[in-house]
């Protein structure tokens, strides 16, 4: 083990000077249920180029160090931290500032395994680390002398021949290993990688939208969409809290969700009527929105991936817009409902366009959803860069200039938008 202040090499003590200068990546891992078990943490350098491997590992490295300033409750939440970590921070101090109970420390496939490096695994594992280790397409020599002290095997499916990954599977499951499938990213894939014994699922299967034929609303998903109809319709709110009382799931997940600190409530609501009364019709629609995504009849409490995609984008959406305009608060408004509603398509399994025309929503949010048109649509598409940054990291700087944003005003607002967004997900699960 190096000392921090004296090995780490001079690269990494200057990227650690300027710690808010990177990109946050936060992509979920699913369980073979489909729900939220933890994020990887993908920390990218703002250099943007061909390969930035070298920075995006400075970048970790710097957060690791000040992961303090980090606010890692902040950014996972209850969930557990997948963290990439190459040979030279695994082998330094700083490694240990992360907090042992909340992260799984994946180590690089770019990784030299040696007696050195085995050695330093078994020790931080004696202290209480738990490990991954990524992107194996391979049982190599590396792999068989780290397999016996990581808990996880991540596999990278993309373009790997189906006998080759049915091989690997039966290799790591043998020796008693969770595995992960990476780089999933359709249904189908799911469900050979399922079928196989895969534990952990990595990728944006569960955000595209597969149009099913004659799939139809489930009861509480038809309760708010009438609701949210009368809503626009302007009616009486005696006349909204009987639609209300007439779904007993809605109003306990609504009172749920106003109980929330994210909902700011100084003393707990116990009423359908006081919940009302708090929120005002323009946060109802909003608690409504978020409740379409909530699937009450998942055993455990456990969160929903699309919920916690869903609110995250829309509060950050709402944060953005309150940055570039403040006080205007129908400006942030109407951002949030973009952020909710860019997701719909993937929850009713219906094209964008059916479900806009059922609805009725203003043409910049329209052409926000359809075309990603407009200041809205210039902000969806950068909540979508990022959820997406290893592919489309080189588009987020020109975005965020545009915006008039640094990236670290960008983090903070991201930051603020996993805290909230984790708070509803749990409340509504």
């Amino acid at each position: 083990m190096t000392d921090f202040a004296a090995d780490i090499s001079p690269d990494i003590s200057v990227q650690a000077h300027r710690l808010k200068e990177f990109f946050l990546g936060r992509q979920p891992i699913l369980d073979h249920e489909q729900s939220l078990i933890a994020y990887e943490l993908l920390f990218r350098s703002t250099a943007a180029g061909p390969a930035n491997v070298t920075d995006d590992v400075q970048a970790t490295a710097s957060v690791i160090a000040h992961a303090s300033e980090l606010g890692m409750d902040n950014v996972i939440g209850a969930s557990l931290g997948f963290i990439n970590i190459d040979a030279e921070v695994l082998l330094s101090d700083f490694v240990q500032f992360l907090p042992k109970e909340k992260v799984i420390l994946e180590i690089l496939e770019t990784v030299k395994v040696n007696d050195r490096i085995v050695d330093r695994v078994r020790e931080l594992g004696q202290a209480g680390y738990r490990f991954a280790l990524d992107d194996v397409v391979a049982d190599t020599d590396g792999v068989q002398k780290l397999l016996p002290l990581v808990d996880v095997v991540k596999v990278d499916i993309n373009g790997m021949a189906r006998g080759t990954l049915s091989a690997l599977a039966a290799r790591f499951k043998s020796s008693g290993k969770k595995l992960l499938a990476e780089k999933v990213e359709n249904l189908e894939q799911f469900r050979y990688c399922l079928g196989l014994g895969f534990d952990y699922f990595q990728g944006y299967y569960f955000a595209k939208p597969v149009v099913l034929t004659g799939k139809k609303l489930s009861p509480s998903q038809l309760a708010i969409m009438r609701l949210m109809t009368q809503l626009i319709s302007d009616v009486d709110s005696a006349e909204i809290e009987r639609s209300i009382k007439q779904d007993a799931s809605l109003g306990l997940m609504l009172l749920r969700l106003v109980n929330t600190p994210a909902a700011g409530a100084a003393h707990r609501i116990d009423s359908l009527g006081q919940a009302l009364l708090m929120l005002g019709r323009r946060q109802l629609q909003r608690w409504l929105q978020i409740l379409l995504y909530a699937n009450p009849g998942k055993a455990g409490g456990t969160t929903s991936p699309l919920l916690a995609l869903a609110t995250t984008r829309g509060r950050l959406l709402e944060l953005l817009a309150a940055r570039l305009q403040p006080g205007n608060r129908n400006m942030s408004d109407i951002a949030f409902t973009v952020g909710i509603m860019s997701l719909m398509d993937v929850l009713f399994g219906l094209p964008m366009e059916k479900i806009l025309g059922e609805l009725s929503v203003a043409e910049e949010v329209r052409n926000a959803l359809l075309r990603r048109e407009g200041m809205y649509g210039n902000l969806l598409t950068l909540a979508e860069n990022v959820e997406n940054i290893e592919e489309r990291r080189p588009l987020l700087a020109p975005l965020l200039k545009k915006l008039h944003l640094s990236s670290e005003e960008f983090y903070d607002l991201q930051r603020n938008a996993f805290a909230w967004s984790d708070s509803v997900s749990h409340s509504a699960a």
